[in-house]
């Protein structure tokens, strides 16, 4: 692999005697890792299903190794069905460190593809509020759709600047992720494209972007709250020296120490230039860098900042989101009277929006309208002129014990049922969710012994 010469200079710098071991490990194959989701699948349920072996992510409770990168496993019905995550080990590393509590307000600033919003996600156990920003409007559809494959219920995706969020959620959050754009060296063994597009000039554009983005998170962390800074970049520039800036500029934070640190190697204390304090070169200590060298992952930096706890009062607004009309919201409750079990919803959480109903947040109560919004919580369905149609979002939400018919399905059926088929057998008329391995994968309407497919076009499969 050839690396640019002036990366391979500085990291000489960095590793000293390390740097032999650490150019060897770009020689090592790629680590796939899959994070199990627990919305939707138990560890030992998943333990017992996935047809290949494993290895546990030390550092992630709910995180696995493939021992054969070649295996495919986006391709299981398993994937399809939200059961788990595809995500790089490293990258697992940053919100397992964050101590998320159910009925948090959290979020995860530059959040597109969703690996850290759906891990997130699974802290929360669906209370609370999760935000999950992407400003690319492309990468936020794809965040969009895996924060629907995992079957989230609390999540709003939005595609707005972190200036705009924080004109709308000033001092609002719990807890933020800031997994910031940067100049990728962490990937390099990973993605050849990371490799053509590094130069010290994008280092210092993403140093400074990275700046820009912290000063917003800063203005949307309550106080008392938790922000975790993270980076797939080995350059001090936008690590250790953009950790020290910020502490000497926000002197209200300070850096806790990582519960996983055992597991990774302390920032560089070295690495921070000699005219910040000692103190400061000290808090930053208390960050981590995962070397690809030492661990079976990529490169990584995470830091855990903490701002000062002091009295303040909560922003509120009133949602002037589209409330459900009568007639509405009558179809809406006979489908679920009709379907569902155990599925209670306040009225006062279902909004409309053009013909889809949606619910809501239950704690999100900040008036959002003024953003641009992917996906406001989770879409129940649509109404077709004086008939209620569910959504692929709330089959996704859905676990057996909650639907008053469902399915599962063998491999061979799954297969078909993803490639669009209609299926036959024994089947209860009405709605049914279909599922595999007691994960739900999406809607059939049974009559008659034929279950009519409801699986998304834009998802079905090829053979």
């Amino acid at each position: 692999m050839k690396l640019p010469e002036q990366f391979e200079n500085r990291m000489k710098k960095m590793l000293g005697t390390d740097y032999d071991e650490f150019i060897k490990s770009y020689d090592d194959d790629k680590k796939i890792g899959l994070r199990v989701n627990e919305l939707k699948m138990s560890i030992e349920d998943f333990r017992k299903s996935f047809p290949f072996e494993t290895e546990a992510v030390p550092w992630c409770e709910t995180g696995f190794m493939l021992s054969d990168s070649s295996i495919k496993a986006g391709r299981e019905a398993l994937h399809d069905a939200g059961a788990y995550y595809i995500q790089e080990p490293s990258a697992m590393s940053v919100a397992s460190s964050i101590p998320v509590e159910k009925g948090m307000k959290v979020l995860d600033l530059c959040a597109a593809p969703g690996g850290k919003s759906t891990q997130l996600a699974g802290f929360l156990v669906n209370e609370g509020v999760l935000v999950s920003n992407e400003i690319n409007p492309t990468r936020a559809k794809i965040l969009s759709s895996n924060i629907e494959r995992l079957g989230i219920r609390n999540c709003l995706v939005t595609n707005e600047s972190p200036d705009r969020l924080l004109s709308v959620f000033e001092e609002y959050f719990d807890v933020i992720v800031v997994d910031a754009p940067c100049s990728g060296e962490g990937m390099f063994r990973k993605d050849d494209t990371a490799i053509e597009e590094w130069s010290e000039e994008n280092v210092e554009m993403c140093a400074k972007r990275q700046r820009d983005i912290l000063e917003c998170a800063e203005g949307m962390l309550k106080p008392g709250g938790i922000m975790a800074y993270s980076t797939c970049t080995f350059a001090p520039m936008e690590d250790e020296e953009n950790m020290a800036w910020f502490l000497q500029n926000y002197p209200k934070f300070h850096v806790l120490d990582n519960p996983n640190a055992k597991y990774f190697e302390a920032a560089g204390k070295d690495f921070v230039p000699n005219d910040y304090s000692d103190s400061i070169k000290d808090e930053v200590a208390k960050a981590v860098r995962l070397w690809p060298h030492k661990i079976k992952g990529e490169g990584h930096f995470v830091c855990l900042l903490k701002k000062d706890p002091e009295a303040f009062e909560e922003s509120t607004g009133k949602s002037k989101t589209k409330k459900l009309g009568k007639s509405i919201e009558a179809i809406i409750y006979s489908f679920i009277k009709e379907n569902l079990i155990d599925f209670n919803v306040n009225v006062e959480d279902i909004i409309q929006m053009d013909e889809r109903v949606i619910l809501r947040p239950k704690d999100l109560k900040i008036d959002v309208s003024k953003l641009h919004i992917v996906r406001m919580g989770l879409e129940l369905g649509e109404i077709k002129k004086d008939r209620f149609e569910p959504a692929h979002s709330l089959a996704m939400a859905l676990s057996p014990k909650e639907v008053k018919r469902f399915v599962n399905l063998s491999a061979e059926e799954a297969l078909k049922y993803r490639h669009g088929e209609e299926l036959r057998g024994d089947f209860a008329n009405g709605w049914t969710l279909v599922c595999v391995n007691n994960v739900s994968l999406g809607w059939g309407k049974a009559s008659n012994g034929l279950l009519k497919n409801h699986y998304p076009k834009g998802l079905r499969i090829k053979y």
